[in-house]
């Protein structure tokens, strides 16, 4: 699998609308789009940042995956993603390594891409997100 680069670097947060605040006011970057991506059960905003993204991250559900991760761990860092060519190929040679996979298949996340994450038991404990621009 070869790794294009990383596309953007996502932050759990408890308050969209305050951290966007934070992120345009104190660090002057601008936030270019809000999602829901329903199926992640987060609404998400992205920021650039040379040629890489920050997308925060707030649960749209109480039984979300942000939301177990923030009562667990905190706000914070929650993922690094990374750009792939192929991520149907990506997903076999990892499997065919034994590195544990959380999607089996990729599925649609933010800004229409594929997407497949790496469960961080197989990555030193960093959740990795794969991702992939639609074609």
């Amino acid at each position: 699998m070869e790794l294009k680069h990383i596309e953007h670097i996502g932050i759990a947060v408890k308050n969209l609308n305050e951290s966007i605040k934070f992120y345009e006011t104190v660090l002057g970057l601008k936030c270019y789009s809000i999602e829901v991506v329903k199926d992640q059960k987060v609404r998400t905003a992205f920021f650039k940042i040379g040629e890489t993204k920050i997308e925060l991250l707030e649960s749209t559900e109480p039984d979300g995956p942000i939301t177990k991760f923030i009562e667990k761990k905190g706000e914070g860092i929650h993922h690094i993603a990374y750009s792939v060519n192929n991520l149907n190929e990506a997903l076999k040679e990892l499997d065919s390594n034994g590195i544990q996979s959380i999607d089996k298949v990729p599925h649609k996340g933010a800004e229409g891409l594929n997407i497949a994450f790496i469960h961080p038991k197989s990555a030193n404990g960093v959740l990795i997100e794969l991702c992939e621009l639609k074609k």
